[in-house]
């Protein structure tokens, strides 16, 4: 084969393989091992990536990229395998790139999820606070109320592609007639529309590519971004919420374990004492209706107009009538709001990139009484938790939750407290209901 353009060949030539033992996985997905380089019987130094490798394995690897200080390899085979490696249900497992872990045991899967978090709070934010056990999924597979398969445009005489993006590539789809972490409901419709989009291709009905979405709620699948679907949330007995949102909105895609997972967030932030409670990125209303009935008063706010819209149908919907939705910026609300910071907590659940700065500035200025913290993304919760730390707040929890199974992806809530109020020390309001 020949070699790669513009290749750097240090320390590795382009698919050279070599042999070595994975000893962890990052928060990737990848398995990383270290092999030593120069002398013989020199000390394993230099970090090896590896898709699809798990702890404990010796295998054998090929070199496809070499970066300053790593190299990114294929698995080639598994010389040594982990106890704790299983057969993959899915058979495009490897090849699609939607799955990292559906080779690894579910128990494993969540144990290592855990660990990659703690690792993050130890040495990016400098705490010792022991992670909680990451809250699994009643359903491990089958579990996903939304997809969004794509394929490209047309070419003539090739078979059309529909599916998600193959692993380690930015441009092919790989065929997934069927997905295993998607709920049984999407997979029947998800066969109908690659049937339909087959015909229409032949017909010439395409000269371009399209993203697709599949959305269930309630055992309805929507298949239009404007679509409107709701959804019942079991917060525990006799406490159902009915929500409604368009399918194209952001909303948790595991129902499975959103009930406990809503509740939680609802707990921590009551937990401290506060009786008023301000929901930023607040979208249709999930956390912020959740948490209603044990506070004075609840203000949502997100940039979504549309989505305030369906925050405050669903407030009436669902009979709460202590609610109030506001469409703005989520960095704009703390210097208008009326309720007394001693006395409040806020839930932030922002875009995977963390908060922005001028965000956290508002918000450590007006300095809640708590801060429950809820991420898709625990590299950039970590980095903002920094802030809240130097700004006097302390950590007091931190708990995974798996809304992901079989990939590299969780949820996570850290529970914040300021500090001062701990010690009996608060700082007089200067704003009252």
């Amino acid at each position: 084969m020949s070699k790669k353009k513009k290749f750097n060949e240090k320390p590795f030539a382009y698919h050279q393989e070599i042999e070595l033992s994975i000893t962890t996985l990052t928060n990737l997905g990848l398995g990383l091992g270290r092999v030593a380089l120069g002398e013989p019987g020199m000390e394993p130094g230099w970090v090896v990536m590896v898709a699809f490798a798990l702890p404990g394995e010796r295998i054998r690897a090929r070199i496809f990229r070499n970066h300053g200080n790593y190299s990114e390899a294929d698995l080639v085979e598994v010389l040594s395998a982990s106890p704790h490696r299983i057969t993959p249900p899915c058979p495009l497992f490897g090849r699609c790139g939607g799955c990292q872990y559906q080779n690894l045991d579910y128990g494993q899967q969540l144990e290592w999820k855990r660990r990659q978090v703690a690792e993050l709070v130890e040495h990016m934010a400098g705490l010792t606070l022991a992670v909680l056990p990451v809250v699994g999924s009643p359903r491990p597979f089958g579990y996903r109320s939304k997809i969004t398969p794509h394929f490209n445009a047309p070419r003539e005489g090739g078979e059309l592609a529909i599916g998600f993006l193959r692993q380690g590539n930015r441009f092919d789809v790989v065929d997934v007639p069927r997905c295993e972490i998607a709920t049984e409901p999407i997979n029947a419709r998800l066969a109908q529309a690659r049937a339909e989009i087959r015909r229409r291709a032949d017909e010439g009905g395409f000269e371009r590519g399209a993203t697709l979405l599949f959305r269930e709620a309630g055992g309805v699948v929507a298949t239009g971004y404007g679509d409107r679907v709701t959804e019942e949330v079991s917060l525990g007995p006799g406490e159902t919420l009915r929500l409604s949102f368009l399918a194209r909105d952001f909303f948790q895609n595991n129902p499975f374990l959103l009930p406990a997972f809503a509740a939680y967030v609802r707990d921590q932030a009551r937990a401290g004492g506060a009786r008023f409670l301000v929901d930023a990125y607040c979208g249709s209303g999930l956390f912020a209706l959740a948490s209603a009935r044990v506070f004075e008063r609840v203000v949502g706010v997100e940039v979504s107009e549309s989505s305030v819209a369906f925050a405050r149908e669903n407030a009436a919907a669902n009979g709460i009538p202590n609610a109030t939705f506001v469409a703005a910026d989520a960095s704009a609300i703390f210097s208008s709001l009326e309720f007394p910071r001693n006395e409040t907590a806020v839930v932030i659940d922002p875009p995977r990139r963390g908060c922005d700065e001028a965000f956290l500035r508002q918000l450590l200025g007006f300095g809640p009484r708590a801060v429950v913290y809820v991420s898709c993304d625990p590299a950039t919760q970590v980095r903002d938790l920094r802030g809240f730390l130097a700004a006097g707040y302390a950590a007091t929890a931190v708990q995974p939750f798996d809304l992901f199974p079989q990939t590299r992806h969780l949820e996570c809530v850290i529970t914040l407290a300021r500090e001062d109020i701990a010690k009996g020390q608060t700082a007089p309001d200067i704003r009252g209901p």
